[in-house]
């Protein structure tokens, strides 16, 4: 007789990562150490001190996996607890560090246990550094130089680094990637030392930073740079200029909404993605964008009353009021210097406070390959009428905009003229998104604007058009963290 075969059982235990009683294979536990301690690092701190009590292989995993460390989500407690709970995981961890989150902001976070906590061995070699000091407190050179060698990503918010000289201290991030100034004070010298010490920088956020009026970028390797600046004005000095002398890897560069900056870009051949271009003034500056030879600029009309009212003695106040009323009234945003067109931007969000058919259709010709328009408008001017105006236009004015989106509408005549301009004569168009109010959102008023906007007739029979509540822009203030830069398109919304 022959022998009998193994039973069911024993050949289930025979498999590997398969439990001996039939339950579900467990692959994460056949994987190497090296393996689990990367996956433990990806959690959040909380949930990678919990994996200690999965199994008897796991409870030394998270001492020697590279370190997540979050303070934001330790447990509450007293202050001198919870400092503790820092200093006892920076002192038992084994591990490299690999991320670091610390806000001083949060009134628990003692002055020492910061210190001690940048200092500790367990951050050797880290890798990502969240350090948000809203106590304005003058880090010491020693921390600055404590983690240059190894940081991919930083993002440093709230330090006071005006006496510190940068070109003398002959900084070098060989390895950062991500860069975020939040609320820094920095002086112009120091802040172009610091980019220029980055060799392998992509992605650059200056959030709401002082200290130097201008940013001179010279990068082989940026691919996004985001600027948010002062809305209010402050003592400290603001930036006012922006100049991307080289940069060849550049493809998004993104400004606040309602940014009063002059911009120019020598050379950025593969820029896909700007905005938000703004047709705003302030105090009688004057928003200027130049990329080669083409300029956009609010309306010059503005530039000259304003040298008009300074030399006939208008206050201030009057002076900003006409300003603002004749750019809005006239033109706004206009294209002042159009030699030769922009091929490469393929991505644009206009802020603009009267939509105007007129600037988008020379911003369109100025950005030929233009495939998405995100416009952010806050009023509509009387008019948008084309049938006749732009009757000539059309005939020779082949239109690549695939994507629409508009912010507030609200079935204005203007914005129905502005829109119907695209549903009639964008032939691969293929969506349309139109933000619309809580109140507006029923079928009475959806059926009356898609019987307005005559999509019937649309050219593009493929086109899609959708009403959405809330947002449908994503902004500036979306940026949460230099991460978010790193989005193909920015401003659509998820």
């Amino acid at each position: 007789m022959d022998a009998a075969g193994p039973s069911p059982k024993r050949r289930r235990s025979a498999s590997p990562g398969v439990e001996e009683d039939g339950g579900c294979a467990d692959y994460i536990s056949a994987l190497p150490d090296a393996v689990l301690g990367d996956i433990i690092s990806l959690l959040p701190t909380k949930e990678g001190a919990r994996t200690r009590i999965l199994a008897s292989r796991w409870r030394d995993l998270w001492l020697s996996a590279p370190l997540n460390l979050d303070c934001r989500e330790l447990t509450a407690g007293r202050n001198e607890v919870r400092s503790d709970v820092v200093s006892r995981i920076l002192s038992s961890h084994r591990g490299p560090g690999r991320r670091l989150y610390i806000n001083t902001c949060i009134h628990w976070i003692l002055a020492d246990t910061v210190e001690a906590c940048l200092r500790s061995a367990a951050l050797d070699n880290l890798e990502e550094l969240d350090f948000i000091n809203h106590l304005l407190e003058k880090p010491q050179r020693a921390l600055i130089l404590r983690f240059s060698p190894t940081l991919r990503v930083a993002n440093i918010g709230g330090c006071n680094l005006s006496d510190v000289n940068f070109h003398e201290l002959h900084l070098h991030f060989p390895l950062l990637k991500q860069l975020g100034l939040v609320n820094v004070m920095i002086s112009e010298s120091s802040l172009h030392s610091l980019i220029a010490g980055c060799p392998a920088l992509e992605c650059l956020l200056i959030d709401m930073c002082s200290g130097f009026r201008r940013i001179r970028i010279n990068s082989p390797t940026m691919r996004c740079m985001a600027v948010r600046e002062y809305g209010i004005p402050i003592e400290s000095l603001l930036l006012e200029q922006i100049v991307i002398e080289k940069a060849p890897c550049l493809v998004r560069m993104l400004f606040e909404r309602g940014s009063i900056l002059q911009v120019t870009v020598l050379a950025a051949p593969k820029l896909e993605t700007l905005g938000f271009i703004s047709d705003k003034c302030r105090s009688g500056e004057l928003s200027r964008l130049m990329i080669g030879s083409t300029v956009l600029q609010v309306c010059p009309m503005a530039s000259q009353l304003h040298f008009y009212a300074q030399k006939n003695c208008l206050s201030p106040d009057l002076c900003t009021g006409l300003i603002l009323w004749l750019s809005y009234l006239i033109k706004g945003l206009c294209v002042d210097n159009l030699i030769t067109v922009v091929q490469t931007v393929k991505i644009l969000a206009p802020d603009m406070h009267n939509l105007s058919l007129d600037t988008v259709i020379e911003l369109m010709r100025c950005f030929p390959c233009l495939e998405k328009l995100y416009i952010q408008s806050f009023q509509s001017r009387p008019g948008n009428l084309w049938r006749r105006k732009h009757r000539n236009l059309l005939k020779c004015f082949d239109m690549s905009l695939k994507t629409l989106v508009l912010q507030l509408y609200r079935g204005k005549k203007s914005q129905i003229n502005f829109l119907t301009f695209f549903v009639l004569n964008a032939k691969v168009l293929e969506s349309v998104t139109l933000g619309i109010t809580t109140r507006n959102n029923n079928e009475k008023f959806l059926a009356k604007q898609r019987r307005k906007l005559e999509l019937e007739n649309r050219v593009s029979r493929d086109a899609q058009f959708h009403f959405r509540t809330g947002s449908c822009v994503r902004s500036s203030y979306d940026i949460k963290h230099i991460g978010d830069l790193d989005l193909t398109d920015p401003f659509a919304h998820m």
